[in-house]
């Protein structure tokens, strides 16, 4: 990894470590024996129907509703849950995915401030 990047980066990066994979794993196991096997595309329509759901919340709350707290984390977690489930059933490693995503984001982050267009 670049010895470059700031501390903040770093950090978040060792904070990710084996936790995500971990996690994964027992989402796949917890998944696999205890529900009907389902294909990535079933999870992939079910992630985007969460975070639609979830979509639909912030509009509400944007115009004024009054949206209870909880209904934000359930449909959070239910985008969370639907995205692990997509990775498995698509065999995305999810930690080294984020990592490589995370790294790519600092390189161009640096890169665009060093050239004073960061805003």
């Amino acid at each position: 990894m670049n010895n470059k990047f700031p501390a903040e980066h770093l950090e978040l990066i060792e904070s990710i470590n084996n936790v995500l994979k971990n996690v994964q794993n027992k989402f796949d196991i917890y998944q696999n024996n205890c529900f009907t096997e389902r294909s990535a595309e079933f999870f992939c329509l079910e992630l985007n129907g969460e975070a639609g759901e979830l979509a639909n919340l912030e509009k509400k709350h944007w115009k004024g509703k009054e949206i209870p707290d909880f209904r934000f984390y359930d449909e959070a977690a239910d985008v969370f849950i639907a995205l692990m489930n997509y990775c498995n059933a698509r065999g995305i490693d999810i930690e080294n995915a984020v990592i490589n995503k995370l790294n790519t984001i600092e390189n161009k982050r640096a890169e665009l401030q060093a050239r004073g267009e960061l805003y």
